[in-house]
């Protein structure tokens, strides 16, 4: 949850590809959507708290660091699973974040009911990105540091739809 920066628009992703940290523009057309959002983890996340849970595990040694910081609202996770499991290393009761597979199977299935019989999956989501940002004629070098390409080689092979 904490990583949504409404009144700078983006969402700071941490460790992303090649272990960087970057940050991602956050569209005025999803701000609704998501404040919604937070409102329902935040009421699971109460109502998990209220039960004896609401952990979530922290990156790196932050849980040393600041003990109980995981129980706090702002570390939950923005799309929680929908049920409490096991942490595979402690054993201890949590509720995790929704499985990759869930979300790839979701955009999937938007996909086919939008009448789309290509592969889609979350990564297309990415490669349209990419490529209506350079349709609309931004530069390049500003559509590589948005994906966060070390070489602007990598970011041309998207404007060979163009």
């Amino acid at each position: 949850v904490k990583d949504l920066d409404f009144a700078y628009q983006c969402i700071h992703v941490h460790q992303a590809k090649g272990k960087k940290d970057r940050y991602v523009p956050l569209p005025d057309t999803l701000a609704k959507s998501l404040r919604a959002q937070i409102e329902t983890v935040k009421q699971l996340h109460d109502e998990d708290l209220a039960a004896g849970f609401g952990e979530v595990v922290l990156p790196g040694a932050l849980h040393r660091k600041f003990p109980g910081a995981g129980r706090e609202f702002k570390w939950q996770f923005l799309f929680p699973s929908g049920r409490l499991s096991a942490d595979p290393y402690g054993g201890r009761i949590r509720r995790h974040h929704l499985h990759e597979g869930t979300l790839q199977k979701s955009v999937k299935k938007a996909a086919r009911g939008c009448g789309i019989n290509k592969r889609v999956g979350c990564h297309t989501l990415r490669h349209c990105f990419a490529t209506h940002l350079l349709e609309a004629n931004h530069d390049i070098r500003t559509v590589q540091e948005l994906l966060g390409h070390a070489h602007v080689s990598t970011t041309m092979i998207y404007t060979h739809v163009l």
